[in-house]
């Protein structure tokens, strides 16, 4: 390419920045999800409060209330709570995978004694009821709830919602945003109707939403797999893993998103549950400080690394799936988020989470709002896309 065909290139990237940005942001997501600026808060179970969701959404974003596995009464409580402080859109989010069959007696047996051991190593209260009485809640219990309070968006992970849930929810209005880590699932989301779908790069912290397969999950860089689903899919793609500035939301753009989904930007937020031991290492963290484990909950997920991670993957043992594992583990993570025990505590982080600062949801999201803005003023006036 000559220098003439750079200067073509960069007016023209300039006019799209301008129509993108100069014009309040306005694409086909945000006409899909009525919202103003295309930046999604990621659902983060265990993070995520009501008052961060309606922080996002009454700044303009969407905000996302995750709520997979809960009782429909919990499920129920925690919507009103959002709606109570936020008249705007704002999604719910699901866990979608089939209802979990028991794991083998060996494999739990295995595991018990084997974390009966870790607690009293490092003095925890290790007790846990019989695998029996674990109750996961299917989504399916949840539905009503969502057509009931008239929820506009309704995200989903770790699967496809059966076709009655779906014309359900179509039905009733609902907006539907499907997670896909691989253009296998992408092409399969758009072939139930989904509305837009999130590309979760294997950057991103807190689970995999990956559901083609159990034990090997893609593992497709942001960066590789935006481009490839956008150019797959007629539908508005979100961007999601390792995005925490406008820069980020920036590159997401440009390699074809509509839009950017951002988690870990957030977790150290006043409004987010994060304990501070979390906040403080993950404010500290390198992005070769994460790692993918099942160790905590039998699905992959991506965190920092610490001894009981460890622990475990040194064990060689088979790890039970989702949620049994989860409740094998509840000491633990129990008994750690209490004493602020970073060698036991669960630290979901993305590759960009030392970029977290403690501030309020607002004031991030206006950060993120400017930052974006001024990366495409800058490439607008310039003609420079760091080349």
């Amino acid at each position: 390419m000559n220098w003439n065909e750079w200067d073509v290139w960069d007016e023209w990237i300039g006019r799209i920045l301008q129509q993108m940005f100069f014009m309040r942001w306005q694409n086909r997501l945000t006409s899909t999800l009525n919202i103003e600026y295309p930046i999604v808060q990621a659902p983060m179970l265990g993070i995520t409060t009501p008052e961060m969701v309606a922080a996002i959404s009454n700044a303009g974003g969407l905000g996302s209330l995750p709520v997979g596995g809960l009782s429909p009464e919990t499920t129920l409580s925690l919507i009103k709570a959002v709606k109570a402080l936020t008249s705007r859109p704002f999604a719910v989010n699901l866990f979608t995978f089939p209802h979990p069959s028991p794991a083998s007696g060996p494999m739990l047996d295995n595991m018990r004694q084997f974390l009966d051991v870790l607690a009293e190593k490092y003095e925890v209260p290790f007790s846990v009821p019989p695998m029996e009485s674990v109750r996961f809640y299917s989504y399916k219990e949840q539905i009503g709830i969502l057509v009931q309070e008239k929820v506009p968006v309704v995200s989903f992970t770790f699967g496809i919602p059966d076709d009655e849930s779906i014309m359900t929810l179509k039905n009733a209005a609902c907006r539907l945003i499907g997670t896909a880590t691989c253009v296998e699932e992408a092409l399969l989301l758009e072939n139930k109707f989904v509305d837009v779908i999130t590309a979760q790069g294997f950057e991103a912290g807190g689970h995999r939403g990956s559901f083609i397969t159990d034990n090997d999950p893609p593992l497709v860089g942001t960066f590789a797999l935006v481009p490839q689903v956008a150019d797959a899919v007629q539908l508005p793609v979100l961007a999601a893993g390792a995005i925490a500035d406008g820069r980020g939301i920036m590159a997401a753009l440009l390699l074809g998103a509509m839009g950017a989904q951002i988690g870990s930007a957030f977790l150290a937020c006043h409004e987010s549950q994060a304990g501070n031991a979390h906040k403080h290492i993950l404010q500290n963290a390198s992005a070769i400080d994460t790692t993918l484990t099942r160790s905590y909950t039998g699905r992959w997920a991506r965190g920092i690394n610490n001894a009981f991670m460890k622990a475990v993957k040194q064990s060689g043992l088979e790890i039970p799936a989702y949620p049994f594992q989860l409740q094998l583990t509840m000491p633990f993570r129990s008994h750690a988020q209490k004493m602020e025990m970073t060698d036991l505590l669960v630290m979901w982080a993305g590759q960009a989470a030392s970029k977290a600062v403690r501030k309020s949801a607002a004031e991030i999201f206006q950060s993120l709002v400017q930052q974006t803005e001024k990366v495409a003023q800058k490439s607008s006036m310039t003609g420079e896309l760091n080349r």
